[in-house]
């Protein structure tokens, strides 16, 4: 695209202008053939595209075709349009997508009109076959999403101008949003509130009320797959007539109505936050913490509450938490907040923890706890005290290139060590990206060392890697 606009930009205003003039040109020519001869060039173009050639006979046939022939048309042209074979590849579904769109718009055109009840039934007609094509193409880009809007926004207009009865539509429209898989009808009550009116919407509500009693209540361990695929659906559906009546002790009872989890627990301390329960939040909250204290803290829950506590002048209630959840599961974030609630008194106590936990245990992951405790020293700028774990414990590669840039003006003999493997592993891997960066490397490393020391550095190397030409070629 950008290599069209500067091509166009080369070709200056001249070009433009002739383009223009092009189109004027031929416009006028048009202009002075007679109808038939207008027609003939439209034939012969639509004889050798079949795109046109079907858009051209939807047309047709809407103007002339009663409404039983139509609706027949019609479908024959979206069966035609949304068909698929066994799989459809990335590189096909424009075309496919351009079809199917180019159906719609046929829809769409009698959806205003005195056939709007016909484009209601067409546009539904259309969303099945949508969906039932979705599962046999590569949707990458989320063309189909596109169409089954389009689709929903045809059916939406043509309920504006037909104003179907609105219980019945409730009930279309209720079971479309809460069955449906791919949320075509999503929200459907407040894009359709206007249409369905006050008995559509009192109904929609009556059957979200009747589905949601049959929902059995989960806390304490739970798995989301234990409720059916349209429990948020549900609870979407009544949290939006709630809203709108103004009723906050609904919309708590919604969220409080699993509480399987500690981030259950936290939506609906958040909500209760939100809506100025403060009281009631901080009680969730802790309500979570004591039903999920088993388990490894969730530290989103931690935190939240940690700020509440805070906030109601129970500092130490505050501190006590974090405490409970670093000995638990230590980790960096809980560090940052007992250090700010408890000062250096806190920092000693932190690295005492991880020294005794860390001390003479091996890797058992990709990140450990003398990991964690490189990072809070590095944070900490006590950079000793961080080589020396690395020199007594076993610390990930990532940890000691991190010190090793954190404190490489203080330690510089430590951190050329480390870099000088980083570039083995680079040259390891080879490749001309790798020996460029092992190259940026080397050259950072010249202000850490002598440069005889740095030359003799680099003479090894050209020594123990002269059959790499490429990287040679780097180190000059």
């Amino acid at each position: 695209m950008v290599a069209v606009a500067l091509a166009a930009n080369a070709l200056g205003p001249e070009a433009e202008a002739e383009g223009a003039g092009v189109l004027s040109r031929i416009r006028d020519h048009l202009k002075q053939k007679s109808v038939d001869a207008l027609a003939g060039m439209i034939m012969e173009l639509a004889e050798r595209d079949p795109a046109l050639l079907s858009r051209l006979d939807v047309a047709a046939a809407v103007v002339h075709a009663d409404d039983g022939t139509l609706r027949t048309r019609l479908r024959k042209a979206i069966d035609a349009a949304t068909r698929t074979p066994d799989y459809l590849e990335y590189g096909e579904v424009p075309d496919w997508a351009s079809s199917v769109a180019a159906s719609l718009d046929a829809i769409a055109d009698l959806a205003s009109g005195s056939r709007a009840g016909l484009a209601l039934e067409l546009a539904e007609y259309a969303i099945d076959r949508i969906e039932r094509a979705i599962d046999s193409i590569d949707d990458s880009e989320g063309g189909c999403s596109e169409l089954l809007d389009h689709a929903r926004d045809i059916h939406l207009a043509a309920a504006e101008s037909v104003r179907p009865d609105p219980v019945q539509l409730a009930r279309d429209l209720f079971a479309r949003e809460v069955d449906g898989d791919y949320g075509t009808f999503g929200d459907a009550a407040q894009f359709y509130a206007d249409v369905l009116g006050e008995p559509g919407l009192a109904e929609y509500n009556r059957l979200a009320v009747k589905a949601w009693e049959k929902l059995p209540k989960r806390s304490g361990r739970g798995h989301d797959d234990e409720f059916p695929a349209g429990y948020e659906r549900l609870k979407g559906i009544l949290d939006f007539f709630a809203e709108r009546a103004g009723d906050v002790d609904t919309r708590i009872a919604l969220r409080a109505h699993d509480l399987s989890s500690a981030w259950r627990y936290l939506q609906l301390a958040q909500f209760c936050h939100s809506q100025g329960r403060v009281d009631e939040a901080l009680r969730r909250a802790e309500e979570g913490l004591w039903m999920f204290e088993d388990q490894q803290p969730d530290e989103r829950l931690v935190s939240f509450t940690v700020e509440l506590l805070s906030k109601a002048g129970r500092k130490a209630d505050a501190e006590a938490l974090l405490w409970r959840a670093f000995e638990k599961a230590p980790s960096f974030e809980l560090y940052k907040q007992l250090r700010e609630l408890g000062g250096k008194a806190a920092l000693q106590r932190i690295i005492g923890i991880l020294e005794m936990r860390s001390a003479g245990k091996k890797r058992a992951g990709w990140y450990t706890t003398a990991d964690l405790l490189v990072s809070i020293l590095i944070e900490e700028s006590m950079f000793d005290a961080a080589w020396a774990i690395t020199r007594k414990d076993e610390v990930s590669f990532g940890a000691r290139i991190a010190l090793a840039d954190a404190s490489k003006t203080r330690h510089p003999r430590e951190a050329l060590e480390v870099y000088a493997e980083r570039v083995n592993q680079f040259v390891s891997t080879g490749g001309n990206h790798a020996y460029g960066e092992a190259a940026k490397l080397i050259a950072r490393m010249a202000a850490l060392q002598s440069e005889a020391e740095q030359a003799a550095y680099v003479a090894t190397l050209k020594e123990r890697h002269r059959q790499k030409r490429n990287f040679m070629k780097l180190l000059g």
